[in-house]
């Protein structure tokens, strides 16, 4: 939170009450298709992923979360709607969670707040927006090599067939993909 705002040694002490820690395991959901999200999470160690299955049973990944990251089904958490996305520990995951009533009593509490969640939603929608022209407009290849160079930290602790389903594409074509590479270098 530092590095958007400044608490005082009282907020501090006031947001550090509210805070709900909590440790996961691998392979744990956070959140579950259908459920209705109770809580954003802070991952504080660990890993997650955000992923939905398609009727075929498909699991496609739309998201990573590492330390430094939030987690959920922001759609479900804002609305309290049944949830579209499931949320799962690729790790052992240790999250600091907020429900709702948390952060709006925050908000009242402690105002600087509401403009540091306003901004993490904006810069997720940013991400989000960009992730999708880049779907559109770069070749696997190219979509591949900006996830390697924009996560290198994930990369490492992920398995390749999950990566190609982030990607969009199988994982014998990220083989085949990281093959090309190597024969390039």
């Amino acid at each position: 939170m530092s590095n958007f705002i400044t608490l005082s040694k009282e907020e501090e002490d006031i947001l550090s009450s509210k805070l709900l820690y909590r440790k996961y395991l691998k392979g744990q959901y956070i959140v579950q298709h259908g459920d209705i999200c109770k809580y954003t999470g802070f991952v504080v160690s660990g890993c997650t992923k955000t992923f939905f299955m398609d009727s075929d049973g498909q699991e496609h990944i739309v998201m990573f979360s590492i330390e430094d990251w939030w987690t959920s089904d922001i759609g479900s958490f804002i609305t309290q709607t049944p949830a579209d996305f499931n949320v799962q520990c690729l790790e052992n995951t240790e999250l600091i969670m907020f429900s709702q009533e948390i952060i709006e009593d925050l908000y009242i509490r402690i105002p600087k707040l509401e403009r540091f969640f306003r901004q993490i939603v904006e810069k997720g929608l940013v991400a989000s927006q960009k992730r999708i022209v880049r779907s559109f407009s770069l070749s696997a290849k190219e979509q591949y090599l900006y996830f390697r160079n924009e996560y290198p930290k994930i990369e490492q602790r992920i398995p390749q067939y999950m990566i190609a389903s982030y990607l969009g594409i199988t994982k014998e074509f990220l083989s085949k993909i990281k093959s090309q590479l190597i024969l390039e270098q």
